[in-house]
């Protein structure tokens, strides 16, 4: 079976069982802040098992996009290394919500694989939870019953809470599981030894293919176990692991699911895969091959769901990702122009009956990586130079081992991956201090586990109820009641997080911002500072202090929305439906949404483009914008509408989001702006006011950025424009601003031409007065001096004349320059090579006398620092290495 028919068989057998097939949700995880990015097939359903939702149906099954490269599930440094650890994977599951358990779902199991898979029995291992006294979890003894009516019993094992008691993070559903393992290797082996020994022992062929795990429980903040107010099953079944058993083979990397991109990998790089059967130097060329396939698919699928490679969170993450896989194809591959860019369209075509979102964003995320190549193989170049250096400092202070903190600043500041220093170290005789490093990078990773720490107590639940209604639409203010709160400690210190059955605060979603206002309780005016949405929940977040009495004895709160705020947000929302559209007629329909913010002072929008969006093009969607404002197009929406239906109406979608079947449209003028959207918008486009651009930049590679405001600010500004206008011509005398502004820079060019024609006459006549103070040491002219220049370019200006004049020439000359020490030495080619210096190192030690650092050429070299005091000492030291 290939790749396609085992994933069809999959949710054709699923769908057979009366189960609903949806979607993947997309690899970033949004309002969901345990998560990064979505690690596991239940992520998009954990608020169904909290009992916070109601799904679409009671079974569901998918399969789902995960990635584990963060956090607790992080197995980043092993892929490429074994056979089935991968960034990127897909989870095919099943899932039941308070309809079948444990029964129906691993007989439905057992089916699949050996009826539908034709998987042998006999190479087929299950596990069950044997129980944990410290939790008061006994052994599962349902599960061992069920199983062992379909397979020997000493083909099962008895797990421990490690192996057999999921547990999504710290706190949440969870509950005991039962594993389904498989055997894969030779006969000849399974003789030697069986394979239920080596079951969870990380054998690459004796692997876990399946998880039943069976939501009982809840873990609570303070560790204890609830029962949850229904059980339900969660399953998971690593797709790339069931292809390599179906397809019979020893590795997911020759599947059908990697082998496409690895035999390309081949053709481009002129290397064969798999000629090496053990991990010796030679074999890193099937590593790399396997990061490279890898890794495309985790960088690819994540840009296609709207995380960009950036400095910072989840685009750090991808952006390292990239990086590593860059790194093993210049390393070992050969590769050292963009090369995973090329592989981009192979995946997309692979998938694009799956997952095609890749396909649709094809040339946009091709450019991403290209761009991002780009920029890290000009990493690996500045890297490669400043290796250079340190290496030949270690060596000359007679040391083998390159500080861990070099190391660290090479990564964390450079992004020189320390893998790559330690190999290239190696090359050169020299080793890294791998315990410095680690302790570097574990000092940076706990001051950012202590900047984004919180820590929140359990739920406190004072009503029940699962229903919720947002009335912010139509509504500022309405009773509701408390479901219920907690208290969070941030480093900004305790908030109040509160959740009510029915509210007018709109929770930031699809970047408009979060209202604020207050909640009446009684005599009680309770602040709301933000308001989030985490899975389903909205979370109106208060920083008033004790709260608790106040919050438990309420019976019904009155909830307002701060309107003026309100107003402004939904202003620059709507002008941003109208932006866009403009947008895609001035620009072409390929700009898409990559992301944007509305508060109550702007609206700023990121957009797929790879050139300067220019001041006409600006100039022209603004005229557009205006336009439909004075038309004063009425709002129309249309609520819970199929979202073929929408599609069909011509409604934009954006990349990464996840919609339901049902969706909401808002339209201004069905030919103009039609756009799926749950944010709230002003009543008709003419509540805007007005629209102006105030900046448009590059964000990252492919994506372009605009910033705007609207309304009274628009008006304030462009108020304010033309007062400083007015005040110009005033100052100026002229009324024709352009014509003065280009005479004055006419002026101050003509200025500055007598003024560097004065400063070179100045500077030949202290290249001559410095000349004749040049003193013989050993055959060499030497000055050290201290001298008055204008600035550091004149400093260098002033020792190449004074080179150029003199042979033989040894010099060092110091400055005082903006109120700090400067320091340049140079020295003539000859002399360097005759009395072994080097300008380099030489600045490096007279910096020290001044607080400061430097470095440059063997020939020339400059240095800076803090302490003037130190300048005199510094040229003076500088005679001595003459």
């Amino acid at each position: 079976m290939t790749s396609h028919e085992i994933r069809k068989a999959f949710l054709d057998f699923f769908k057979s069982k009366g189960h609903l097939i949806v979607p993947s949700a997309p690899l970033v995880a949004k309002n969901d802040p345990t998560l990064m990015f979505n690690n596991s097939g239940m992520a998009q359903f954990k608020d169904f098992f909290l009992g916070n939702g109601t799904p679409p149906s009671k079974r569901i099954a998918d399969t789902q996009k995960c990635l584990r490269v963060s956090g607790k599930h992080n197995d980043l440094e092993d892929v490429g290394f074994d056979t089935y650890h991968h960034t990127m994977f897909e989870m095919l599951g099943n899932w039941s919500f308070g309809d079948y358990f444990k029964k129906e779902a691993l007989e439905w199991s057992w089916e699949l694989l050996t009826e539908v898979y034709k998987l042998p029995k006999d190479r087929i291992y299950v596990s069950v939870f044997g129980g944990d006294e410290k939790d008061g979890v006994p052994f599962d003894q349902e599960a061992y019953d069920i199983w062992k009516s379909m397979v020997s019993e000493d083909r099962i094992i008895l797990g421990n809470k490690k192996d057999n008691f999921w547990e999504m993070g710290d706190t949440g559903p969870c509950g005991p599981c039962s594993e389904i393992h498989i055997d894969l290797r030779d006969q000849a082996e399974v003789d030697k030894i069986g394979g239920k020994e080596l079951v969870n022992n990380d054998h690459p062929q004796v692997v876990e293919i399946w998880n039943n795990v069976f939501m009982q429980f809840e873990r609570k903040a303070d560790k204890s176990l609830i029962p949850l107010p229904a059980k339900h099953v969660d399953t998971g079944m690593g797709f790339e692991r069931l292809c390599m058993a179906i397809q019979g083979k020893k590795s997911n990397y020759d599947t059908d699911v990697f082998q496409n991109t690895i035999q390309v990998i081949e053709q481009m790089s002129g290397k064969k895969y798999g000629e090496n059967g053990t991990l010796s130097s030679n074999s890193y060329v099937d590593v790399a091959m396997r990061v490279i396939a890898d890794h495309l698919r985790a960088v690819a699928f994540t840009i296609a769901d709207g995380q960009l490679p950036s400095n910072a969170k989840a685009g750090y993450v991808i952006r390292r990702i990239l990086r590593r896989a860059v790194r093993y194809g210049y390393s070992y591959l050969g590769f050292h122009e963009p090369f995973m860019s090329k592989l981009v369209p192979v995946l997309a075509n692979q998938f694009a009956d799956v997952f095609p979102e890749l396909k649709a964003q094809q040339d946009f995320v091709t450019r991403v990586v290209e761009e991002e190549e780009k920029s890290f193989l000009r990493t690996l170049e500045t890297g490669l130079r400043k290796l250079d250096d340190i290496f030949e400092q270690t060596k000359a202070a007679q040391l083998s081992t390159i500080s861990g903190e070099i190391v660290f600043e090479l990564s964390d500041t450079f992004g020189f991956p320390s893998d790559l220093t330690a190999l290239i170290a190696r090359e050169k005789g020299l080793k890294i201090d791998e315990e410095g490093f680690q302790k570097a990078l574990q000092e940076q990773k706990e001051r950012s586990r202590k900047d984004s720490a919180k820590e929140a107590t359990d739920w406190v639940e004072l009503n029940e109820g699962n229903d919720f209604e947002f009335v912010g639409y139509d509504e500022v203010s309405c009773e509701a009641q408390i479901l219920k709160y907690r208290k969070v400690k941030t480093k900004a210190g305790e908030e109040y997080h509160i959740v009510l059955d029915r509210t007018p605060f709109y929770a930031e979603m699809g970047g408009q911002v979060g209202d604020t206002g207050h909640l009446s309780i009684g005599n009680h005016s309770v602040n709301i500072k933000d308001t989030k949405k985490e899975n389903d929940l909205f979370i109106h977040i208060s920083t008033d202090k004790n709260l608790d009495e106040i919050l438990q004895n309420a019976t019904t709160v009155v909830a307002h929305i701060e309107e003026d705020r309100r107003d402004k947000i939904r202003t620059n929302h709507t002008v941003t439906h109208l932006m866009l559209a403009a947008m895609r007629k001035v620009l072409g329909t390929h700009i898409v949404q990559k992301g944007s913010y509305q508060d109550d002072t702007v609206t700023r929008f990121d957009f797929s483009h790879f050139a300067k969006v220019t001041d006409e093009e600006l100039g022209k969607i603004e005229d557009i914008v205006n336009e439909k404002i004075r038309e004063n197009i009425p709002l129309e929406t249309k609520v819970n509408i199929p979202i073929a239906d929408a599609i069909a109406l011509g409604a934009t979608a954006t990349f990464g989001e996840k919609y339901g079947d049902f969706v909401r449209v808002v339209i201004f003028d069905p030919t103009f702006s039609v756009e799926l959207c749950g944010g709230t918008h002003a009543s008709s486009t003419g509540k805007i006011g007005l629209f102006k651009f105030i900046s448009e930049g590059s964000v990252a590679a492919g994506v372009r950025r605009v910033e705007a405001i609207t309304g009274g600010k628009a008006i304030a500004v462009i108020n304010e424009q033309l007062s400083i206008n007015t005040q110009l011509k005033e100052v100026l005398r002229n009324n024709d601003l352009v014509k003065a502004v280009e005479n004055l820079l006419a002026e101050k060019a003509a200025l500055q031409k007598k003024v560097e024609a004065l400063e070179n006459e100045k500077l030949q006549e202290l290249k001559n007065e410095l000349a004749k103070t040049a003193q013989n040491i050993n055959g060499v002219n030497v000055i050290t001096a201290k001298v008055s220049v204008p600035s550091a370019d004149a400093l260098k200006q002033l020792c190449f004349d004074l080179k150029n004049k003199l042979n033989s020439f040894y010099g060092v000359l110091g400055a005082e320059i903006g109120g700090k020490p400067q320091i340049a030495v140079i020295i003539d080619e000859t002399v360097m090579k005759d009395k072994n210096l080097h300008a380099g190192n030489i600045v490096k030690e007279l910096a020290k006398e001044m607080k400061g650092g430097g470095g440059g050429q063997p020939y020339f070299a400059t240095a800076g620092g803090s302490d003037l005091s130190g300048l005199e000492r510094a040229i003076d030291k500088g005679k001595s290495f003459i």
